[in-house]
């Protein structure tokens, strides 16, 4: 997985939702499944999503199917909004830098 796959699949709003669900407890695709207006079956296919960027975990018991976040899993996530974050603080501080000149400048003409 990727930074940008992890950003791509928590961009739909439930799947953040999901993941805030597991944060801290593990929980049943079927008791994930009733906190949404959606068929099981839309709910499975995001838990897919989330599980195969590894953003959180699936354990097996009998038929059922239990899923925490994965917070070892959020590295490449993490590591590419930092990466987004210090490109954007780094141009801001250029462009402020800029600024300042350009002020300095108009003051000593």
């Amino acid at each position: 997985m990727t930074g940008v796959d992890a950003v791509r699949a928590v961009a739909e709003p439930r799947r953040r939702e999901i993941l805030r669900l597991v944060w801290d407890a593990e929980l049943s695709a079927g008791e994930i499944a009733e906190r949404f207006d959606v068929t099981f079956g839309a709910v499975s296919q995001h838990l897919k999503v989330l599980r195969d960027c590894g953003l959180v975990t699936l354990r097996q018991d009998g038929k059922k199917r239990f899923y925490r976040a994965d917070r070892e899993g959020m590295g490449p996530l993490a590591d590419y909004l930092q990466s987004m974050w210090a490109t954007k603080l780094d141009a801001l501080a250029a462009l402020a830098e800029a600024a300042e000149r350009g002020e300095a400048r108009e003051r000593s003409e």
